[in-house]
């Protein structure tokens, strides 16, 4: 794949044929796949290119209110150094998947039951890796989402004591195999991503059409086989890897 480089003076690029999200064209990052002409750009180019950005809210508006199922995050703030004191440069910074609910909105009608938000302001809460609509608010970054896109409350510092919400179960993932069958060591980069583990917490359950919660088939202290490319993945503070992902992820109990 070719890689080109656009500079004001080699390439005229019109807003008319461009998409933004967002109001800071400063912050705006360009992702190109295909291939450039030496002698410009075409108009299918043009048209197929996105920018996204977070939406930037003026300082004359002085709160924001979620509606419907939706929830209002600030987003907790990546971390800049390693337990150590290691000042992190930006791009080995891990992108924060949590933060405390400032916000939510009335809730949503289910069958002829009307159901309120279950998760109240001032909450600390984990969400879904690529949820929402990111949106900064008085100087800090927020993320506006379903209620349903936030996989648990944590209620301490470590992941380990997360409680899923909703249909999902939080796994304690089974470690690599160190050998083959025949014996052999692996390399860090040989071993397998594990597809198996142990349930420590599940969620109350998915709502029916009525607005009532059916059970997840999964229990604490299953060991069981799940999706390979689902859920969300989390560290402990022992280095230890978890897991969240959704009742239907769970392929199988294992015994």
């Amino acid at each position: 794949m070719a890689t080109a480089q656009l500079t004001a003076s080699s390439v005229s690029v019109s807003v008319r044929n461009l998409s933004f999200e967002g109001l800071r064209p400063s912050t705006v990052k360009f992702a190109y796949f295909g291939t450039l002409k030496a002698d410009g750009v075409s108009q299918r180019f043009l048209r197929a290119l996105v920018v996204k950005a977070a939406t930037v809210v003026a300082p004359k508006y002085t709160s924001i209110k979620p509606l419907g199922d939706r929830v209002l995050v600030k987003i907790k703030v990546a971390e800049e150094k390693t337990d150590g004191g290691i000042l992190l440069p930006t791009s080995v910074q891990s992108k924060p998947q949590g933060g405390e609910v400032v916000a939510v909105g009335e809730g949503r009608t289910v069958g002829k039951n009307k159901l309120d938000i279950s998760i109240k302001t001032g909450t600390q809460v984990v969400y879904s890796k690529y949820a929402g609509t990111e949106v900064e608010f008085n100087g800090s970054g927020h993320l506006i989402l379903k209620e349903d896109d936030i996989v648990g409350i944590l209620e301490t510092d470590d992941i380990k004591d997360l409680k899923p919400l909703n249909d999902r179960v939080f796994i304690k993932v089974a470690e690599a195999e160190e050998k083959t069958a025949g014996g052999l060591l692996l390399t860090e980069a040989a071993k397998e991503k594990p597809s198996i583990g142990t349930v420590i917490a599940v969620g109350p359950g998915p709502l029916d059409e009525e607005g009532k919660r059916k059970p997840v088939s999964a229990s604490p202290g299953n060991t069981v086989l799940y999706s390979k490319y689902a859920g969300n993945d989390f560290k402990g503070s022992d280095g230890t890897n978890y897991i969240a992902l959704r009742a239907s992820d769970v392929i199988a109990v294992l015994s």
